[in-house]
């Protein structure tokens, strides 16, 4: 069995009826698929993205608001895990200096976190302590551009390539791809030359994946036109190029979509993105050769607006959270051909972002 954390939204706000109690534990049972509840892991404010350190004993949450403690900006937070619970208990947290923190992310050193600001529209990078701890921002950095299809910049998520070399930061507003150098030494990001990588107009980049087999391939889900995007990548110079993009819809399918998020499958032969509208899991097949994907179609998730989802270690179970309709939607992976099937429902409230980890 896993253990499972889920980022939740607490709060009603204007695109969702928050009504968890804050970041929720479940254990996972990749027999059945079937989710059991461990209890309120802390109390905490739309801790709406989480994720854990390498050595997996401490979670990092952000807190998806737009003032703390009296000033404009989100927060993020750091909790010790016990081993034999996996209950949290708070450690410190911090100002993000943007608000409504939707991702963050430990670089490959794991002496570095960053969060992308949604509605501040900027990139925030913190030490990490020697107790795991938080200190305080050492780098806020603007996106800055005329957007395309939104009021204002703004960064959905983060991804390190597989080198630690480079840090990419899909812009939903800008229609961009940033790609920066992290200074590990005074905590800074460094833009790149070019700076970023510019999709379709309208497209809304929005979270990214690798290939896990080979460094010159990742795959972006456009949130606001409903596809997905292939690219070339440059490890050394970090460079991307855009290879090909395809909707994450049927071709039936008219009615009103924007996409969330988006993995690729361990054994680097599938693809899977989030549809929420026509509220399904879209999945693809990869070509070895290439790396260019094929439709292989669509299962529903179950309930309504899925949202992040994750892909168990096995490989054999992709957890999807609806995040209007109070549930995670187990869907079982058959590994020979990258189809779903759908299998037992959860019920979690107003679930957002699904984190597995090992047994600890």
């Amino acid at each position: 069995m896993s253990i499972i954390y889920v980022g939740t939204y607490t709060q009603q706000l204007p695109h969702v009826a928050g009504k968890a109690a804050g970041i929720l534990i479940y254990r996972f049972d990749a027999e059945t698929g079937v989710l059991h509840p461990l209890g309120v892991g802390v109390d905490v404010i739309n801790p709406s993205f989480v994720t854990l350190s390498a050595n997996r004993r401490i979670l990092y949450a952000v807190q998806e608001i737009g003032e703390y403690a009296g000033q404009p900006g989100g927060a993020v937070s750091a909790f010790t895990i016990d081993p034999a619970s996996a209950a949290l208990t708070l450690l410190n947290t911090q100002p993000t200096h943007g608000a409504h923190p939707c991702f963050v992310s430990v670089d490959a050193s794991g002496n570095w976190l960053l969060v992308a600001n949604y509605s501040g529209g900027n990139i925030s990078v913190f030490p990490i302590a020697e107790d795991s701890s938080l200190g305080a921002a050492t780098h806020v950095v603007p996106h800055i551009g005329v957007p395309t299809h939104h009021d204002a910049p703004h960064p959905h998520s983060i991804l390190h390539d597989p080198q630690g070399q480079w840090v990419l930061v899909p812009d939903c507003g800008l229609d961009r791809i940033a790609v920066y150098k992290l200074n590990s030494e005074r905590g800074m990001l460094i833009p790149n030359d070019p700076p970023w990588v510019k999709l379709t107009p309208g497209a809304g980049p929005r979270h990214l994946a690798f290939h896990p087999l080979r460094a010159d391939r990742l795959y972006c889900i456009n949130e606001r036109n409903s596809t997905l995007t292939t690219l070339a990548y440059e490890p050394a110079a970090g460079v991307l190029h855009e290879l090909q993009t395809l909707s994450t819809l049927p071709d039936s399918y008219t009615q009103s979509n924007s996409c969330a998020d988006i993995h690729v499958h361990p054994s680097g032969r599938f693809v899977y993105g989030s549809n929420r509208g026509h509220d399904s899991i879209a999945a693809f097949a990869i070509d070895e050769e290439h790396g260019t994907l094929r439709s292989i179609g669509h299962l529903p998730t179950a309930g309504r607006t899925p949202r992040n989802f994750a892909i168990d270690a096995t490989g054999r179970w992709l957890l999807a959270a609806n995040q209007d309709s109070d549930s995670i939607q187990s869907m079982h992976i058959d590994v020979a051909t990258g189809e779903l099937q759908a299998g037992p429902i959860s019920a979690v409230a107003s679930p957002v972002c699904v984190f597995i980890q090992p047994e600890l």
